[in-house]
């Protein structure tokens, strides 16, 4: 057996032997069945994931990236969750960053032989100019991708802080990071599908190591996305109800101070909370270090 056909995400489900011959219904309750197996398969990833989130808070506080990268379906989540950041959590688009094996393009359509290129890696994080400040989460559901393993031999030598992320025990990735994060999420629905369960895994993985950083970074109120950037109606009536909800105001209060905070819900939060104007609610903040409990004190 080839190493490849050894990782139990390319073994046959036993549970899915008959898929062709399923009902639709029994089949698709059969992979509802097996989605459920994901969850628990994270759990027990969580003192690694921990131990990531810490270090990525890390970076960010000496001024460095999360940079994500991988190939295929497993480079497309980190860009996916990358996007995702600015509008989210107010920050630059540039301190969050997605690299995927073949550039743009491969967002979109596949391009072959891209994830078995270690040089392109070394040229992708190259050319975001990777510092020793930056923390790489290198996405790789085999393990054992070249373009991955590349980027994560790449980030040791710059000297950043470097995490992998896999689905498969002892993957040949975590000896090059930092930080191992390994789910276990076994054989695929259907056959070699990384796409199904260890995209799933992957995702969850990804949401918390973004949304547990951005709370740290005080980004969030209680449970409210204070930062987010109001850019289309949809935001700009979301912003409104955060700021009712942290203030106990109603809507037409909320959007009278969020138009004197210049749109930015964590300010109109403070000047609500505090009683103070937009001028004095930015220093209280400052002085908070962007978080909202102490600015409002």
């Amino acid at each position: 057996m080839s190493r490849i056909a050894a990782l139990s995400t390319e073994l046959a489900n036993p549970r899915t032997a008959r898929l062709d011959s399923m009902p639709i219904e029994e089949l698709l309750r059969t992979m509802n069945a097996e989605d459920a197996r994901v969850t628990s398969a994270v759990a027990q990833a969580i003192p690694q994931i921990t131990r990531a989130v810490e270090r990525i808070v890390d970076a960010r506080r000496r001024g460095g990236r999360l940079i994500y990268i991988g190939a295929g379906t497993s480079g497309r989540l980190g860009v996916l969750d990358s996007v995702e950041c600015p509008p989210t959590f107010g920050i630059a688009p540039g301190e969050v960053l997605g690299l995927i094996a073949g550039g743009p393009d491969a967002l979109t359509r596949a391009v072959e032989g891209a994830e078995d290129d270690p040089r392109q890696a070394e040229s992708d994080l190259a050319a975001v100019h990777l510092t020793a400040a930056d923390a790489v989460v290198g996405l790789a559901a085999s393990g054992r991708t070249p373009y991955t393993l590349a980027a994560l031999r790449y980030g040791r030598t710059v000297g950043a802080t470097t995490i992998a992320i896999s689905c498969n025990r002892n993957a040949e990735t975590s000896a090059h990071a930092d930080v191992a994060i390994e789910i276990e999420t076994g054989p695929e629905v259907l056959t070699g599908s990384t796409r199904l369960k260890a995209g799933t895994a992957q995702k969850l993985v990804c949401n918390m190591l973004t949304t547990a950083t951005m709370v740290q970074d005080g980004k969030v109120y209680g449970n409210l996305m204070v930062d987010l950037h109001p850019t289309n109606a949809k935001l700009v009536d979301r912003a409104r109800r955060i700021v009712a909800e942290a203030t106990g105001v109603d809507l037409p209060t909320a959007t009278a101070v969020l138009e004197a905070a210049g749109g930015h819900a964590k300010t109109a939060i403070v000047m609500q909370l505090a009683g103070v104007d937009a001028v004095t609610a930015g220093t209280l903040l400052a002085r908070s270090n962007g978080f909202v409990r102490p600015a409002i004190g």
